[in-house]
């Protein structure tokens, strides 16, 4: 017996019982009615009952089997958080490319509640930020501080005191004297583009996804680590970015030779630095401070560079004049907001996926650094 069958029976069987029961009432207030009347029209009035209740279990059963058949056939399948965010990227993507407006929903499901979107291009949370973990790599990164903030002012120190004189570095107080005891972070345009093609476009929303945050990804990672190492900046308005550049004022240290540089760098640290100090520098110049200590013993080659250097060291190309210092006086800052653009490149037919996005890298004490240089022989 099928919902509708069982649906029709529950209706008639109901109205007899209700009939049923009126005629018992009747006959119960009637003086003529017999007791064998009555008692025979109340065990009719039981069996209905009996019969109502079976059927309207059997009924129930088959209403909510009916209900769940619906909701499947009706409700969309709930994605898990990562696949309604690639879904949500994926059609930022999409939308972008075609120049069609891109809804709030889908802002929205990125994490970006706000009405002119592209806020959360830098996530603040490092799982989901879209400037982590790249295959490109800025090992500054890891030591530098990074926010966003928009127009960010901090204090050049983190720490005062009532008394003037408590700067015992000369060097900190002839330049916070110099620059001011504030520094005031920068918008600075900057877009990362990812080319693609149709086949990437048209493909899987999780692959598509994939695709553009790992090059906006790289994208970025690049720009931060050149402007930081920019040994001639490209802009005027990049100059106070890179720790080579003349105009931030660090301290070059000479050695006879490369090690001797680098040690005599960290020692020329004030002691305020010299503790959290760490040293950047192109791994090559590292194997050849090794080699040249080795001496033809393959002992240090196995050492760890902290032990043989004495501070902690992290490895970059960019690098190409080792950079000492305590790292937490150099941070990024990306300004808020980000602007998605769809361009094409009519030489090679590839259409790009375009963010606009604004930072800043700023140098907070240059007397924390030191640049390590070898002597010229003459």
């Amino acid at each position: 017996m099928n919902f509708y069958q069982l649906k029709t029976n529950l209706q008639n069987i109901g109205e007899t019982l209700q009939q049923s029961n009126d005629e018992l009432q009747r006959m119960a207030a009637d003086p003529s009615s017999t007791p064998d009347q009555i008692t025979s029209q109340q065990k009719k009035v039981d069996a209905l009952q009996l019969r109502f209740d079976t059927i309207k279990k059997q009924y129930d059963v088959a209403e909510n089997d009916q209900k769940q058949k619906l909701v499947k056939k009706t409700e969309p399948k709930q994605l898990d958080p990562k696949e309604r965010r690639d879904k949500a990227f994926a059609s930022l993507v999409r939308k972008t490319m075609a120049q069609e407006n891109v809804g709030l929903d889908i802002y929205e499901a990125l994490g970006d509640n706000d009405s002119t979107g592209g806020n959360k291009f830098l996530p603040k949370t490092v799982s989901t930020d879209i400037i982590s973990g790249p295959v490109e790599t800025n090992p500054l990164r890891n030591i530098s501080q990074v926010t966003q903030i928009t127009n960010l002012e901090i204090p050049r120190l983190q720490f005062t005191l009532d008394d003037d004189s408590f700067i015992q570095d000369t060097e900190t107080a002839k330049e916070i004297q110099t620059k001011g005891d504030t520094v005031t972070f920068t918008r600075n345009k900057f877009k990362a583009m990812v080319g693609l093609s149709e086949t990437v476009l048209l493909g899987s929303d999780a692959n598509l996804t994939s695709y553009v945050e790992q090059g906006l990804q790289n994208a970025i990672t690049t720009k931060e680590r050149s402007v930081a190492f920019a040994k001639t900046p490209a802009k005027e308005t990049e100059k106070h970015m890179s720790f080579y550049d003349s105009t931030v004022g660090i301290k070059s240290v000479e050695g006879s030779d490369l090690y001797d540089a680098i040690t005599q760098a960290v020692a020329d640290l004030h002691e305020s630095y010299r503790e959290n100090a760490t040293i950047v520098m192109a791994y090559k110049d590292y194997l050849s401070i090794i080699k040249t200590l080795a001496n033809g013993s393959s002992t240090l080659y196995g050492a760890q560079p902290s032990a043989v250097l004495g501070k902690p060291v992290v490895f970059t190309d960019a690098a190409t004049t080792p950079v000492i210092g305590d790292f937490s006086y150099s941070q990024y800052n990306y300004d808020l907001g980000a602007l998605y653009e769809q361009d094409k490149d009519v030489k090679t037919g590839i259409n790009y996926f375009v963010v606009t996005a604004w930072m800043d890298h700023q140098i907070k004490l240059a007397s924390a650094f030191r640049l390590a240089t070898v002597a010229s022989k003459g």
